[in-house]
């Protein structure tokens, strides 16, 4: 009889109940979510949490405190490598325990166990804990205000989503100006009176050869002279 005795046996001994322990905490390090039976899946919580809160400070006592519990190298890297970071901020309850139903042979209650930091799909995943734990001067968990800031984050960034996809949706016109499309006519850069002022100076070619008599005028009037005379 257990006489209100806190370990659930399982049906096994102790050496067997520990060597399935630590198998299955190491499967849950390793993979973050294993499915098993509600009985081994609050057996395991008890089991893993308090080698999760060790993980937190990676000391040469805990690496070996640890070790001796899971038996696994890899396990232990693990552990103390990516998820002591991840659950750094954590004060307990790392684990998560959900039920999925029955088992088809024996109807055997099922569940996931799975590490709470892990899960991005879950509501609450990547918020900060802080804000949630704080207490009034009576002590109580402010929970009202809480709820209140995480409602005005998810509206506020439902809202930005909107905006950002109303800013996609529609289509942006640019504005094209005429001037710049139609490339400019250049100014003649000469003036008509310079025209005029090159074409008078320059002679012209088709003029009329001038006669010989006319470039001798000497030879002309000496024979005028001699008829004269005569």
């Amino acid at each position: 009889m257990r006489h209100g005795k806190k370990v659930n046996h399982l049906g096994r001994t102790a050496s067997h109940r520990k060597a399935l322990m630590a198998n299955m905490a190491s499967s849950l390090i390793k993979s973050k979510r294993i499915t098993t039976t509600v009985a081994k899946a609050k057996a395991l919580r008890t089991y893993v949490e308090p080698l999760l809160t060790r993980s937190k400070d990676a000391s040469t006592h805990n690496y070996r405190t640890v070790f001796s519990y899971l038996k696994d190298k890899e396990a232990v890297k693990e552990l103390f490598t990516v998820i002591g970071e991840k659950i750094s901020n954590r004060p307990g309850g790392y684990t998560r325990i959900l039920k999925i139903g029955n088992r088809m042979g024996d109807n055997a209650d099922m569940a996931f166990i799975e590490l709470v930091d892990f899960n991005e799909y879950f509501e609450g995943f990547g918020k900060d804990r802080k804000a949630a734990s704080k207490k009034t001067r009576r002590g109580k968990t402010a929970k009202g205000t809480a709820s209140a800031v995480v409602e005005k984050n998810q509206t506020q960034k439902s809202e930005s989503k909107i905006e950002e996809s109303v800013a996609e949706a529609t289509p942006v016109i640019e504005e094209v100006s005429i001037a710049e499309d139609i490339p400019a006519v250049e100014e003649p850069t000469t003036d008509v009176s310079d025209v005029a002022e090159t074409a008078s100076e320059t002679p012209n070619t088709e003029a009329v050869e001038e006669s010989p008599a006319d470039n001798t005028p000497e030879e002309g009037d000496a024979q005028d002279d001699k008829e004269n005379k005569a």
